[in-house]
C-alpha cells in the first residue's frame, strides 16, 4: 500500500483532479486545506520576518493557500496510474508553482470502529 499526497497551488484544478481520480479507480481521498512556510511567513503574523529582498518579491505573488490531497492506494499500479491521470490533468499548464506530488509506502492500515476496542 502507498500514501500519494499532492499539494496543490493552483486550487482551481482541484476538481478536475478529483475527477480523474475516480476515473482511474481512486475510491477515496482526503482534501485539506493548507499554506506553505513562505505563504504563512507573508501572509500572517510573520510579515516582519527579514527575507532576502528577491525571495520577498517572488512572494509577494504567491498565492496564500493551497490544498493537499492525500490517499491510500493498494498498489504500485494504481500510484503510477493515479500520477499520470494528474500530470495529464496539468499537460497544457506551466510546471512553475502548480505544486508537487509524493508517495510513500505504508507498513499497516488499521481501520477504526467502536469494536476494536483493546
Amino acid at each position: 500500500m502507498y500514501a500519494l499526497f499532492i499539494v496543490l497551488n493552483q486550487v482551481s484544478l482541484l476538481d478536475e483532479i478529483l475527477e480523474r481520480f475516480v476515473q482511474v479507480g481512486v475510491k477515496g481521498a482526503t482534501v485539506l486545506d493548507s499554506q506553505g512556510m513562505g505563504g504563512a511567513m507573508m501572509h500572517g503574523s510573520g510579515k516582519n520576518v527579514p527575507l532576502f529582498g528577491s525571495l520577498r518579491s517572488l512572494m509577494d505573488n504567491a498565492r496564500p493557500y493551497n490544498k493537499t490531497i492525500f490517499t491510500v492506494l493498494d498498489s504500485e499500479e494504481l500510484v503510477e496510474k493515479t500520477v499520470a491521470a494528474v500530470q495529464d490533468a496539468l499537460e497544457d499548464l506551466s510546471p512553475a508553482g502548480l505544486g508537487f506530488m509524493f508517495s510513500v509506502p505504508i507498513g499497516k492500515v488499521y481501520g477504526m470502529s467502536a469494536s476494536n476496542k483493546c
